[in-house]
């Protein structure tokens, strides 16, 4: 192995694993197991009282995370502060934000709380006091802080229905609340030596990566607050996002570098595109959330970038699986791969990953904030007019599934349909492949037909992949001036011909037929219909070819021509037919009854015996002549 070419992997691989490994306690020991202290919040003076201890117990562990910053502080830190999210009504927050928006309102709303003036604890009103009887019976059941515009208010639905919360629109404006009180001085300062300003205190928090010590000693414009957030965390939020594509770019570009194939080895390779896509997001979120600590109006982007991504990148995994699961059950198969229907296979897995992608991006819409379940039951005339958008793509739906369950064609078979707008067959093609919404069939001339499934499903459909047998039939026409014996000569060396040649079939099932129809315009009309002992369209032409030139020969020899479907002026003398040939067809008719050997109506037994296999083919000094001949 050459050591420089895999040296930058180990380089990049040692920190990210300390990085792994240092963050994994705080993955594995979530702020939610922490369920045995939840504050109570059956009341306004409860929540209220929650809140207030919530603010002293963030002051004893922030402090100790100034003295030594490690991860076990900054754990017990943020799990203090996640306690504050059970006084809040998140319902209106996107899920996947209400972790970053609750811990930003806790601080916030301790900005406000610290520079107004708080009533006595009695004037918080009891839960009893908004039951019947109670005092304010006849008024809303929430509580407002004097002086602010903070609401604390029962929910009324809900899981926490019946409990006393923090309002939504209290939390919406939480931020401009607290900038309208930095013009007030603190009446309650924080209990801590070196904050002055808990607003600035905030905005420069940062996680034990990046150690208080060694963000006091930056220069002041860079601790200086744009749009809510210090220059320096803008500037390290860019740095990473740059760096996070950079090394996605990395990644993408080493895995898809080698071909498709259905090999394990290969699916892992691309799955570990995605996997890798979404533990760089997962750090990266990590890191902008834990250890910078964004703030301002960026405060739930990593939050809404990383579900975002963790969707993208499943819904490219169920992709994968989609392209690779046929393709390998297909290869595994072997010989039986026909039986196995490698379409239905890959139909299936592509009905499976739309339904599990449909899933996940509805997943992913209410993570957001947008209410898709809401959306889609309430929208009345709206999804009836989608409903009725979407009739063709069921039909083709719904037809993609009657070629499945009837198996009329399959892709390879060779077939022909009917002209829906037209009349007659189109030109055979063969079946490359049934979708979702159509069908398409490759011609003859290379051309491609897409044809929607739900109209293929109800054509007129001809396979002649799964003929066993082929049927020749052809019908032609002879001179007026053919006599009755002539006639009798020509079909009956037209039935030796057919019995006599190897690839006809001749059973009580499958009679070999040489018959003279009547009498048409200006021609006598003679059929030929026999089966061919073929399951090959292009056998079955080439072996038709030579019976009918061999035909052709027959009624030059039986001394008569094809009629011509038109009038023929005579200028000269006629000469006629050939009256040698004439004289000799009939003699020989003469003398097949004679001897009672006329072979009328039919060839007995005996004769078919004696022609049976006799003419040879391929017909003797053709290029296969040699291949099928000892």
């Amino acid at each position: 192995m050459d050591k420089r070419r895999y040296g930058w992997r180990r380089a990049l691989a040692t920190p990210i694993l300390w990085w792994l490994l240092s963050i994994g306690p705080l993955w594995i020991q979530s702020p939610l197991a922490d369920v045995l202290g939840l504050p109570d919040t059956s009341s306004p003076r409860a929540t209220f009282a929650g809140f207030l201890t919530l603010t002293d117990q963030l002051v004893e562990h922030y402090v100790a995370y100034q003295a030594a910053p490690s991860p076990s502080t900054q754990r017990s830190l943020l799990r203090t502060l996640e306690r504050g999210r059970y006084l809040m009504d998140l319902s209106d927050v996107a899920p996947a934000a209400q972790h970053e928006i609750a811990t930003a309102t806790v601080i916030w709303f301790w900005e406000v709380i610290a520079r107004v003036e708080l009533p006595a604890r009695e004037d918080i009103p009891e839960a009893t006091a908004y039951a019947t009887g109670g005092a304010l019976a006849d008024q809303p059941p929430k509580w407002r802080l004097p002086g602010t515009g903070i609401v604390i208010q029962r929910v009324e639905q809900g899981a926490r229905a019946g409990e006393f919360l923090f309002s939504s629109e209290s939390i919406a404006a939480a931020r401009s609340y607290a900038m309208a009180a930095r013009a007030f001085p603190y009446l309650r300062p924080p209990r801590m030596s070196d904050v002055s300003d808990l607003t600035g205190t905030v905005l420069g928090f940062s996680g034990w990566m990046l150690p208080p010590r060694w963000v006091e000693q930056l220069p002041e414009w860079m601790r200086h607050p744009i749009a809510g957030q210090v220059v320096w965390k803008w500037g390290l939020s860019l740095v990473s996002v740059i760096l996070t594509l950079m090394l996605l770019v990395v990644i993408l570009r080493r895995i898809l570098r080698r071909p498709w194939d259905t090999r394990f080895t290969t699916l892992l390779r691309y799955l570990s595109a995605p996997l890798m896509m979404l533990a760089a997001m997962q750090l990266w979120r990590y890191f902008l959330d834990n250890q910078v600590q964004v703030t301002g109006v960026v405060t739930a982007w990593p939050d809404y970038l990383a579900e975002f991504t963790t969707r993208l990148a499943l819904i490219w995994t169920i992709l994968i699986l989609a392209r690779w699961v046929p393709g390998a059950l297909v290869a595994a198969s072997g010989s039986d791969a026909r039986d196995l229907n490698p379409s239905l296979i890959q139909w299936m897995a592509r009905v499976v990953a739309l339904l599990a992608i449909a899933g996940l991006l509805f997943s992913a819409a209410q993570d957001l904030g947008i209410p898709v379940y809401g959306l889609v039951a309430g929208a009345g005339v709206g999804g009836l007019v989608m409903a009725l958008a979407a009739r063709p793509t069921l039909e083709n739906f719904l037809g993609a599934l009657s070629l499945f369950a009837d198996r009329p064609i399959r892709v390879g078979d060779l077939c022909r349909f009917d002209e829906r707008h037209g009349q007659g067959w189109n030109p055979v093609g063969i079946v490359e492949a049934i979708g979702l919404r159509s069908t398409k069939i490759r011609q003859f001339d290379r051309s491609l037909i897409t044809i929607p499934n739900a109209d293929l499903a109800e054509r007129n459909i001809v396979n002649l992949s799964v003929c066993d047998k082929f049927l020749l039939q052809q019908r032609f026409a002879l001179r007026f001036e053919t006599s009755d014996d002539q006639l009798r000569y020509l079909l009956a060396k037209l039935r030796e011909l057919l019995h006599a040649h190897p690839k006809t079939i001749h059973t009580p099932d499958y009679p070999i037929r040489a018959r003279f129809l009547g009498f048409r315009d200006q021609a006598l009309t003679l059929e030929l219909r026999a089966y061919i002992r073929t399951t090959s369209y292009s056998d079955f032409l080439a072996i038709q070819e030579d019976i009918m030139l061999r035909v052709l020969k027959q009624v030059r020899d039986a001394g008569t021509d094809f009629g011509l479907p038109a009038s023929t002026l005579y200028m000269a003398r006629d000469t006629g037919i050939d009256a040698d040939s004439r004289a000799a067809a009939e003699t020989c008719v003469r003398d097949w009854v004679a001897a009672h050997e006329l072979p009328f109506p039919d060839l007995d037994e005996a004769q078919r015996t004696r022609l049976t296999g006799t003419l040879d083919y391929p017909p003797r000094g053709s290029l296969q002549d040699g291949l099928h001949r000892p």
